[in-house]
């Protein structure tokens, strides 16, 4: 950078992601050159949600990286503590853990790490994750619905959507979505 001469130099790189970067190769949103350079080798790791045995031992190692540097002593984590984080569904991993943990040792009075009381309400399960074609094609068959399968003319769908009719017979098409066929009686 900025030399006259070349310089040689040994470089590995780590890349992490919480994408299945395969299914996104294969659905033609991933380069397959960059996947193949990324994926000499692999480390799979699964969700925190996955491997709550793990809960003990990751909690006490936060702990002792962040007391210190928070100016504070935890000796004790009450189980009832360990039941409220094993119960959680942690959807942000160990970046989430990590933050709920800084928190409760910067909340804690004493040696006893307590929760902040928000968190340690009722068990919070993660929803679902909703793509957004299937939000999005939910959204449009409710609406071509409400016109009666109409996309142009009067109280059509693609008024109602604020779209010309062309664009959304291509998001139709895009997303597979097709007038069901009529039902016989």
């Amino acid at each position: 950078m900025g030399a006259v001469r070349t310089r040689k130099v040994d470089v590995r790189i780590v890349a992490a992601t919480n994408r299945d970067l395969e299914q996104a190769m294969a659905a033609g949103r991933f380069r397959e050159d960059l996947y193949y350079r990324l994926s000499a080798f692999p480390i799979r790791l699964p969700p925190l949600r996955d491997r709550r045995e793990d809960l003990p031992l990751l909690v006490w190692d936060l702990i002792h990286r962040r007391q210190s540097e928070l100016g504070r002593r935890i000796e004790q984590v009450p189980d009832a503590v360990m039941q409220a984080l094993g119960r959680y569904a942690w959807p942000g991993n160990v970046r989430e853990l990590a933050n709920v943990i800084e928190r409760a040792i910067i909340l804690s009075p004493g040696p006893v790490l307590r929760l902040d009381p928000a968190f340690a309400g009722p068990a919070r399960r993660a929803e679902p994750a909703e793509r957004i074609d299937d939000v999005e094609r939910a959204h449009l068959v409710r609406v071509l619905e409400r016109c009666h399968w109409r996309i142009s003319g009067a109280g059509n769908a693609a008024e109602v959507l604020g779209l010309r009719p062309s664009t959304l017979r291509s998001r139709l098409k895009k997303l597979g979505v097709a007038r069901p066929a009529p039902q016989k009686r």
